[in-house]
């Protein structure tokens, strides 16, 4: 929790987000991410000032609870000083212990956001699904709970000004803002209309703009014309002495035995790697989230 100090901007973890995307699409498959199509909505998870403290805590854990699909969950929530802005006890449940830094006594409005990241804890650990680091495991929670809908809280407590700061979870502001930019791509859902800060709203923005660049990649047709250039001078390459192309771009070459050259690039969806031949036009579909990609080899 960045709370009054410097707030880390940019993508810094972006191959550890899309992993944790390819992750949550392989452990829980295309139908049951579709479940989560609709987000929290905000009236759910509100918190004024005037509701009790304990008892609101418990209804908004409720909530995400059941977006989450943890009927049989039951989580028991304190607050107690602490660094971190909040905790909880991964053990065999039912009951799950969560601890809230004392600040949100008097920042209720954001505890949803805590709890959205908490109990997205609780749901991975009942899926046994976990990065090796807690750095890793902290950016596959966030992008979790981001990708299936309650994420949005967490970047919407996102606020900086001249004076102070504030940031809940381990993404960055655009981070988080590409996320839920590529769960709107998907859904057709725009969360932008539920944010209450203007710097999420910004992040939000960006993140769109750095999704929407993974469907204008070569080999897609939607890619603009120099990344096509650049393509068909690697392809050339590859073809002349099977060289391998610069790291910064994201296909890769490779033959086929006798056949013809294929090329293997990320599914702008869940960026499981896709592999085609080289041949001109080629409509290929995703075998992991279904998308069928039109891309010219």
């Amino acid at each position: 929790m960045a709370n009054g100090g410097p707030v880390e901007h940019g993508y810094p973890h972006l191959e550890t987000v899309r992993a944790a995307i390819t992750a949550l699409y392989k452990r829980l498959s295309y139908d049951t991410i579709h479940t989560f199509s609709a987000s929290v909505l905000p009236a759910d998870v509100a918190f004024c000032d005037t509701d009790d403290l304990h008892l609101g805590t418990q209804r908004v854990a409720r909530e995400l609870v059941r977006h989450y699909r943890l009927p049989d969950a039951r989580m028991i929530v304190g607050f107690r000083e602490m660094t971190h802005a909040a905790n909880v006890e991964l053990a065999a449940g039912p009951e799950y212990f969560v601890e809230l830094n004392d600040r949100f006594r008097t920042h209720r409005r954001d505890i949803g956001a805590a709890l959205a990241h908490e109990i997205m804890h609780v749901y991975l650990h009942r899926l046994d699904l976990s990065f090796p680091g807690t750095r890793e495991n902290e950016i596959l929670t966030d992008t979790a709970a981001a990708y299936l809908g309650a994420g949005w809280l967490l970047l919407d407590a996102y606020r900086e000004d001249a004076a102070s700061s504030q940031k809940l979870g381990y993404l960055t502001p655009e981070e988080f803002g590409y996320v839920l930019a590529k769960r709107a791509l998907v859904f057709g859902e725009d969360p932008s209309v539920w944010f209450t800060s203007p710097q999420a709203y910004e992040a939000y923005s960006q993140g769109m703009v750095r999704a929407r660049r993974d469907e204008q990649q070569p080999p897609l047709t939607a890619a603009g014309w120099a990344g096509r250039r650049r393509y068909a001078r690697d392809r050339r390459h590859a073809q002349d002495r099977a060289a391998t192309p610069h790291p910064e771009v994201p296909y890769s070459f490779t033959p086929d035995g006798h056949g013809p050259l294929r090329v293997s690039f990320p599914c702008p969806t869940c960026h499981q790697r896709i592999r085609v031949p080289v041949k001109g036009r080629v409509r290929a579909r995703c075998g992991l989230c279904r998308t069928v990609l039109e891309c010219d080899t």
